[in-house]
């Protein structure tokens, strides 16, 4: 699978600090005021953005706080992942190499930044409906996941992806990766350097030792 990153063009980096500003002007503020006692037009005016511009990235303050669902990557890398299984055989770890693989390039196009996820994670501990909605968001990807693996397995093995133990393996494969992501993302937070990628990168080669 490749993992050659494509450089954003000036267009996209305007978009991508405008989303960055807003994130970081409701975040900020919701923590130093109370996330009730903020409005979309102080945000906006912290963000420097006009409220229309606001909703042009956002449904709500809480969208904003939130930001946007994790996802496992493009379709044609899934795609290659899924039909990587006709030649990985009986190897016990390929599955979770390329696993590892598609979930580091996720990472990537995430393009997530440490002092949003530190000031989110903040704010998420004081107030548990945020925390609910962000779960919900975790189990999502979760599920998305698990179908991919179920996916990828009924190519690998044959079996149906109906069959109750073939559902059961994906699920258990899933929780792992989940595990070695989230564990990646800790790491990643408490570091002052380098890419998350390589942070998930790096989970999943210390997975393979463990497993092996």
């Amino acid at each position: 699978m490749t993992d050659q990153a494509v450089q954003p063009g000036l267009r996209e980096r305007k978009r991508l600090a405008t989303r960055r500003a807003i994130r970081m002007a409701v975040l900020s503020l919701a923590l130093e005021r109370g996330f009730e006692n903020v409005t979309v037009d102080d945000i906006s005016r912290q963000a420097d953005v006009s409220p229309r511009t606001f909703f042009n990235y956002f449904a709500s303050k809480e969208d904003a706080i939130l930001g946007d669902p994790p996802l496992v990557a493009d379709d044609a890398l899934v795609e290659e992942f899924i039909a990587g299984g006709r030649d990985t055989g009986d190897d016990p770890h390929a599955l979770l190499d390329d696993l590892g693989d598609l979930l580091a390039t996720a990472s990537h196009d995430a393009e997530p930044e440490r002092a949003v996820v530190q000031l989110r994670k903040q704010l998420l501990r004081q107030h548990r409906e945020l925390m609910h909605r962000r779960l919900a968001t975790m189990r999502a990807f979760e599920e998305a996941l698990m179908e991919i693996v179920l996916r990828r397995l009924e190519v690998q093995t044959g079996t149906p992806a109906s069959d109750p133990a073939l559902r059961a393996r994906a699920h258990l494969v899933t929780l792992v990766a989940f595990a070695a992501v989230r564990h990646a993302w800790a790491n990643w937070v408490e570091q002052e350097g380098g890419d998350l990628q390589d942070f998930v990168r790096q989970a999943f080669t210390d997975l393979r030792t463990v497993v092996s």
